[in-house]
């Protein structure tokens, strides 16, 4: 079976996810990752808005807003580029739609930040393997916008790829371009692929 037809089959499976079990999901996410180190020591913390079914970090973000951490998003670059970028957000940011219907802040070129510069990066995907490989939407934004990790070995920013449960497969045949996962956070459970 093709990449593409398990990215398709994973993204029916958590679209069919009832509300209820959507929004139950985040908060038993939320709940644990609360106690983690790798939530309670960040400062600077790169979430995303959820779309197609994937986790809700918003009850997350929502914590990290009220321990005055710093909460950045995704913005897809401007005219038509391919590079992503990350704006600042608090509970006064206006959000817009972006080509892909997704919200994001609006790009200010003083304002944006580089992943380099991020503690964390808790990012959205189709599925994921126990290896910390990913499989995302398919745009390779993510990837482009963390290739600095494969020279910078010793980059402190922590990726952590955020999924439910049912959307773990057993193996990923992982490309020259991936960047690996360090963990993967589920509504059951944090998954520690690549130990710091």
């Amino acid at each position: 079976m093709s990449i593409n037809d398990i990215r398709k089959q994973l993204r029916v499976k958590r679209r069919s996810l009832s509300p209820q079990l959507q929004h139950s999901a985040s908060e038993q996410l939320a709940s644990y990752l609360c106690n983690e180190s790798v939530f309670t020591d960040a400062q600077k913390i790169g979430f995303y808005i959820a779309n197609d079914g994937e986790i809700d970090p918003a009850a997350l973000m929502a914590s990290a807003e009220n321990l005055n951490k710093q909460c950045f998003l995704p913005i897809v670059g401007p005219n038509k580029t391919n590079n992503l970028y990350f704006g600042p957000f608090d509970a006064n940011t206006k959000l817009k739609p972006n080509r892909y219907g997704i919200l994001e802040p609006s790009f200010d070129e003083g304002k944006i930040v580089f992943p380099q510069s991020l503690d964390v990066l808790f990012m959205p995907l189709v599925g994921f393997d126990r290896q910390g490989n990913r499989i995302g939407m398919g745009g390779g934004y993510y990837d482009r916008a963390l290739a600095f990790m494969k020279e910078q070995e010793t980059s402190s920013l922590t990726l952590v790829g955020l999924a439910h449960s049912i959307q773990e497969v057993p193996q990923i045949s992982s490309q020259s371009w991936d960047i690996p996962l360090h963990l993967i956070a589920t509504e059951k459970e944090l998954i520690c692929a690549r130990p710091r």
